[in-house]
């Protein structure tokens, strides 16, 4: 075997693997997995997740995960919770302790200190009868038949499968929570996702120039409107509503057909009834707009009046594209 088909034949093996110790997962939620989701929906307090090892790298996704869906969430490194950082811990907080095998030095220290201050522990384990498992509240089954790694060594499937399980607490409690696409948008206001959401046409048009003309402008001032509103386009307007646009490329067209424009104004050159949107849509839906008519640009209207120019390139700056 060549070291191409070599390596092409583990990430195959590894995929395969890890998506079957992930298939066996759905047997093993119960109604302990749903005792621990109540348990978290009902607390007054936040949600501390903790672990050593690769299960702290998963338990820090886990807590980006619940933070961004509505549930509050921090990460405790289980070596430094027993050396200062217990006080991370109030009182009405609910503690998950993420271990594979429940039984490791720090995970014993921890535990009991966890106890003594009687918040809820929920475990996330691949051994029920492990020290971990024996003390929890509510044990989340993330066992797993063997790792990935072809040593048995190696934490791949068993922090995938932790993973899941995150993942699995953190859409119950969105669920339970009716947490909406709104809701999403005010945690991710700085991403390209929340801008989705929440960004508005107007946002955009208040960004650029307004290019107008009235229908009789004449087309050497129609070009001149253009070219200083840098905008490729200028909306051709009557009593303050949209009758008609002129892009750049109309200019272009015009001038292959006539050497000679003189007499010519924004009418005899423009397309009627073009392409509008409200100026409270979404910007979502000027994007999808431009997509699905093949235009780069867009005129805004509020109660039948001109607002202004929505850019394909105002989408890009702004991440929605």
């Amino acid at each position: 075997m060549n070291i191409e088909d070599r390596i092409i034949s583990v990430a195959k093996d590894t995929i395969d693997t890890e998506s079957k110790a992930i298939a066996n997962l759905v047997d093993l939620v119960n109604e302990e997995f749903a005792g621990a989701v109540n348990t978290i929906f009902n607390s007054k307090g936040r949600v501390i997740v903790t672990g050593i090892g690769k299960s702290a790298n998963i338990a820090t996704k886990i807590v980006a995960t619940l933070n961004s869906t509505g549930t509050p969430a921090i990460f405790m490194h289980a070596a430094d919770a027993i050396h200062g950082d217990l006080g991370t811990i109030q009182e009405n907080d609910t503690v998950i302790c993420i271990s594979k095998s429940g039984n490791t030095p720090e995970i014993k220290v921890l535990v009991p200190l966890i106890k003594a201050i009687e918040n809820k522990l929920i475990a996330i384990t691949g051994n029920r009868d492990s020290f971990l498992g024996q003390q929890a509240d509510f044990v989340l089954n993330a066992y797993v038949e063997k790792e990935a790694c072809p040593n048995n060594l190696a934490p791949t499937t068993s922090t995938t499968a932790q993973l899941v399980i995150g993942d699995a607490l953190a859409m119950c409690l969105l669920d339970l929570k009716g947490f909406s696409s709104k809701d999403f948008a005010k945690f991710h206001p700085g991403g390209s996702l929340g801008k989705k959401l929440y960004l508005r046409v107007s946002n955009l048009t208040s960004l650029n120039e307004m290019p107008q003309v009235a229908p009789n402008t004449d087309v050497k001032e129609v070009i001149v409107e253009i070219s200083e509103k840098m905008l490729g386009v200028t909306a051709v307007v009557e009593d303050n509503k949209i009758v008609g646009i002129i892009t750049d490329g109309d200019l272009r067209r015009m001038l292959t057909k006539t050497d000679n424009f003189a007499g010519l104004t924004a009418k005899d050159i423009m397309t009627y009834n073009p392409k509008k949107i409200a100026n409270n849509a979404m910007a979502v839906e000027a994007m999808e707009m431009m997509d699905k008519y093949g235009i780069t640009q867009i005129l805004a209207e509020e109660n039948g009046k001109y607002c202004g120019v929505v850019h394909i390139h105002n989408l890009t700056k702004e991440g929605i594209i």
